[in-house]
């Protein structure tokens, strides 16, 4: 039997890929490729990781449901989505068509599997005033942004599909998820290319908000955990639980780059919060969480790759 991983080219499905793979797992990993960012890059973690993946897109339920069929798919990691806050303000109906109709289709094919894992995110928490955020808050109910409400929609998908045909189902709410490999729209790789390019960073607002970043091997210890353990229905934060404040993080990339930065103050975002923060509690008792990697740690281990990868881009380009 079979674990099917959709967005197995990106950030986090490609690392959940190779752990599986290197687990000994039979997987099945699709991905469209799509263009919210440089898709060398998916094609670099596709290379580096050794990961065999099927074009097919999330919206196309027949390329979908011939993938099930041609497969004895027995658990799935469905984590493909159009991921950004900003991005979704300015185009929200194709974040709809692909979060909202893409998940509804994968559910469509899942009825019979043993467990769905389902990529959330710690957005749905909106601009919370009360942290850490736990899962049973209600102001998820007020999403502060299109791709928050796409989010959340999929969750509630998820309790419809499980309340209909007794799908196990476990939704991990992500939080500001980086390292090796990342991806280039997010703070802690945009901030450490343009610092070591000597071009200007931008700031929005004063660097007092907060993050609670979480290093990629932390959340694929607790994705591969909800894979082994199924629930009926459960929705889990996946944290770090120490959110750090931008500034900080700048800090921390001048002293692992060896360089200042160049910042310039801009106007807070539409859509962006003052803080995340997530509650690991339920994480810790039913999937024994632990993250272990500090921020300190984590962004030294980012700049490390970042620094090979630009050397490789300039022998290749």
């Amino acid at each position: 039997m079979a674990i099917l991983v959709t967005g197995a080219a990106g950030f986090i499905g490609s690392h959940v890929a190779k752990e599986l793979l290197d687990r000994n797992q039979d997987v099945v990993l699709i991905d469209n490729f799509d263009d919210y960012y440089n898709i060398s890059l998916k094609k670099y973690r596709v290379e580096k990781f050794g990961l065999k993946v099927l074009n097919v897109d999330i919206r196309d339920l027949n390329s979908l449901s011939k993938v099930f069929a041609e497969n004895k798919i027995d658990k799935v990691i469905h984590l493909a989505a159009r991921p950004g806050v900003r991005g979704s303000i300015l185009n929200p109906l194709l974040y709809a068509e692909i979060n909202i109709k893409g998940t509804m289709n994968m559910l469509e094919c899942s009825k019979k599997v043993k467990n769905f894992v389902f990529a959330s995110s710690s957005s749905v928490y909106g601009d919370s005033a009360k942290v850490p955020f736990n899962e049973d808050d209600n102001i998820t109910d007020k999403p502060a942004s299109p791709y928050a409400a796409t989010k959340k929609s999929g969750e509630v998908l998820c309790h419809c599909y499980h309340h209909l045909y007794g799908t196990p189902v476990t939704v991990l709410r992500f939080f500001t998820v980086y390292g090796p490999m990342g991806r280039p729209d997010m703070a802690v790789y945009k901030f450490t290319e343009r610092i070591m390019k000597g071009q200007e960073i931008e700031q929005y607002g004063d660097g007092s908000t907060e993050r609670d970043y979480t290093f990629i091997t932390d959340i694929v210890d607790g994705v591969i955990s909800s894979l082994e353990n199924a629930h009926d229905y459960e929705i889990i934060n996946l944290g770090n639980n120490k959110p750090c404040k931008l500034s900080k993080l700048i800090g921390l990339i001048e002293k692992e780059t060896g360089k200042k930065a160049k910042i310039r103050i801009m106007n807070e975002q539409l859509g962006d919060v003052k803080m995340t923060c997530a509650d690991i509690t339920k994480a810790q008792k039913l999937l024994h969480y632990k993250p272990k990697v500090r921020i300190e740690e984590g962004v030294h281990e980012f700049v490390e790759w970042y620094k090979g990868f630009a050397n490789d881009s300039k022998k290749t380009s």
